[in-house]
């Protein structure tokens, strides 16, 4: 197998630079490429995929606690591949939708402290944000 499936994606920009950009301000997160795609890991583990649908933006993040809430709205769905039966949730923008970060920001630490080993979420402040 060649290298082509790790190929970087653009550099980030606008509400996907931003999400980037906070996932990475957790405890050991480290940004990633398989597949092509960006994702942001803890502990060799996905916490944050980012990616782009139709010149948009789509993230997908583990909801335990806010994925059936999450799912209501028009922008979500569950996560391909078997994902959305293990509680992922994908979001997805067109290049003319407004991604609302501050949520996004909310589902991203969700996801960390649903995937991140409980020494590492020790040392993050209460979740109630």
């Amino acid at each position: 197998m060649g290298t082509a499936h790790r190929q970087k994606p653009p550099a980030p920009k606008g509400a996907e630079k931003e999400l980037r950009d906070f996932a990475l301000q957790y405890p050991e997160a480290a940004e990633d490429f398989p597949w092509g795609e960006r994702v942001i890991k803890v502990n060799k583990k996905v916490f944050v995929f980012l990616g782009h649908s139709d010149g948009g933006l789509s993230m997908a993040t583990k909801l335990p606690n806010s994925g059936v809430a999450a799912l209501t709205l028009p922008f979500a769905e569950p996560t391909g591949y078997g994902l959305g039966k293990s509680g992922w949730v994908t979001a997805r923008f067109n290049s003319t939708q407004k991604a609302p970060v501050q949520l996004l920001c909310r589902w991203i630490d969700e996801s960390y402290r649903a995937v991140a080993p409980k020494k590492l979420i020790d040392r993050l402040p209460s979740s109630d944000k």
